[in-house]
């Protein structure tokens, strides 16, 4: 389109010319780029252009913000610089190959999560609402909605359907999403996630960890039977005449799916190279499946969930030992916001996980709502600031609104790092925050909306409300402290424009 004429010229000479674009694609709001050399592309004059609402790099792209119009500045861009137009997997291909080791392992695990966002988040609401309508609340006389209301228990019973249909097969998103990352047989992803949580074959996870959790032997008694949870001897057991198989469940887990699925993907391929043409539509799936569920059971399951359970022990004690949880509180709430700049944060998903099915709840995911509410209100002070900037006005409220939702890129790299006192007011309140959400104990049901407007929907109502109570006041604090101190370091040296 002709009203992007100039500044698409104008964006192809200050990312270094055509010759430094290896490759270009788009999403709903940005323009990603794989260059060359990324020195030479120039981030404080693309962000003056008035297409361009601001300009970060990640994952290895250099992304530039146009906002939803991005289609048609795309389009214009291409003809203008006379570059092939390529597809996302195309320039993620080409922004890998420039990466460190551990960022490019940060960048499969995020492929892996990020298609779940949407169904975890919904998930995750959908325990939250059944947690509210379930809760003895003091200003119903401790009763619940569910007890005073039937059509409260009838919508709880329905939601709750949802909720855990999410997360209890959660083993079954996650294995078709690793299998589809890694180029394999998408429904023979989906068929093994389903092998990890077979009921009546598969003991169910949460009875597996009830079981632990009392002190009792697990293989004795799955082999013996239990009357005190209703389990036959042998039921749960493959007896090979050597050596006597458990078949333990995964249900909530993400490792055990996660590294099957890669584990089979590996498998498949190995088979597929070796099986002639005629044979492959029925040898290739029936061995790939019989050979990754044998060594799923024995050795990669076991595996996994004791590498889940290690990293659970390792969080409980940095966040649940006296004294030391208000050191790991300060750690993350100063960390969270630089991780989600690198793509780092998105390993907390796992971990956030395996809380949930080891402790029935998560405190790190409050924690991160809370760093994305800091965000918010620090953006929110610059919609004040920058009054007189029209653009910068419009960036800044828009970015809080997302914020708000729990999307904070773009109140980062539009506002808060693009001057850096509001990202450091951010930090002062996320810190903050997350001292008092450790404090009060905090746990969630699981990930949900992580923003201001539907992050205490996950939170749960238990304990007598502590936990609810807890994170609304870091929530008042995680906004209002960031949005006051950036106006006030908006008068200091912090501000660029004062020195």
């Amino acid at each position: 389109m002709k009203k992007y004429h100039d500044d698409a010229v104008k964006l192809l000479e200050l990312v270094g010319g055509k010759e430094n674009v290896v490759a270009v694609t788009h999403c709903a709001t940005r323009m990603r780029f794989s260059l060359a050399d990324e020195k030479k592309a120039n981030p404080k004059e693309i962000g003056q252009l008035d297409s361009v609402k601001g300009t970060f790099t990640n994952a290895g792209q250099f992304q530039v913000i146009v906002g939803n119009d991005v289609g048609d500045f795309y389009k214009e861009f291409i003809n203008v610089s006379g570059i092939q137009a390529a597809s996302k997997e195309d320039v993620k291909k080409a922004a890998m190959e420039k990466q460190p080791l551990l960022q490019r392992m940060v960048a499969h695990l995020a492929e892996i999560f990020v298609p779940l966002i949407p169904a975890l988040v919904a998930g995750g609401l959908m325990l939250g609402l059944t947690n509210f309508l379930g809760a003895e609340l003091p200003f119903l006389h401790n009763k619940s909605l569910n007890q005073l209301y039937p059509l409260a228990a009838n919508l709880s019973k329905f939601i709750n359907w949802i909720g855990v249909a999410v997360f209890g097969m959660l083993p079954v998103l996650v294995s078709w999403s690793t299998v589809r990352k890694f180029k394999g047989n998408e429904a023979l992803g989906i068929v093994l996630g389903l092998m990890l949580v077979l009921a009546g074959t598969m003991l169910n996870a949460y009875t597996y960890g009830d079981i632990v959790a009392k002190g009792h032997n697990i293989r004795e008694m799955l082999i013996n039977g239990s009357a005190e949870y209703g389990i036959k001897a042998g039921e749960y057991v493959i007896d090979l005449g050597f050596y006597k198989i458990l078949m333990i469940g995964y249900q909530a887990q993400v490792l055990p799916a996660m590294f099957a699925g890669i584990a089979m993907c590996y498998i498949e391929k190995f088979f597929n190279k070796r099986t002639p043409e005629v044979l492959k539509l029925v040898w290739v799936p029936f061995i790939t499946l019989v050979v990754t569920g044998f060594l799923t059971i024995l050795f990669i399951g076991p595996f996994a969930r004791m590498i889940g359970e290690g990293l659970t022990g390792l969080f409980k004690f940095l966040f649940q030992t006296p004294g030391l949880k208000y050191f790991g509180a300060i750690i993350f709430g100063a960390t969270y916001a630089p991780l989600v700049i690198t793509g780092l944060h998105h390993t907390f998903m796992a971990i956030d996980f395996q809380l949930q099915a080891t402790l029935g709840g998560t405190f790190i995911w409050p924690l991160i709502a809370l760093s994305n509410i800091a965000q918010s209100g620090a953006v929110f002070a610059t919609y004040f600031i920058y009054k007189k900037d029209k653009k910068q006005e419009s960036v800044s409220l828009s970015s809080t609104v997302s914020a708000c939702f729990g999307i904070t890129e773009p109140a980062l790299f539009g506002a808060n790092l693009k001057f850096m006192y509001p990202f450091y007011a951010a930090l002062c309140g996320s810190v903050l925050a997350a001292l008092i959400s450790t404090g009060f104990g905090v746990l969630s049901n699981g990930i949900g909306v992580g923003g201001l407007a539907l992050a205490f929907l996950s939170i749960k109502f238990t304990n007598g409300g502590i936990y609810q109570l807890g994170f609304w006041i870091a929530s008042i604090v995680a906004f209002v402290v960031p949005f006051v101190l950036t106006f006030l370091f908006s008068k200091t040296k912090l501000n660029k424009e004062n020195k």
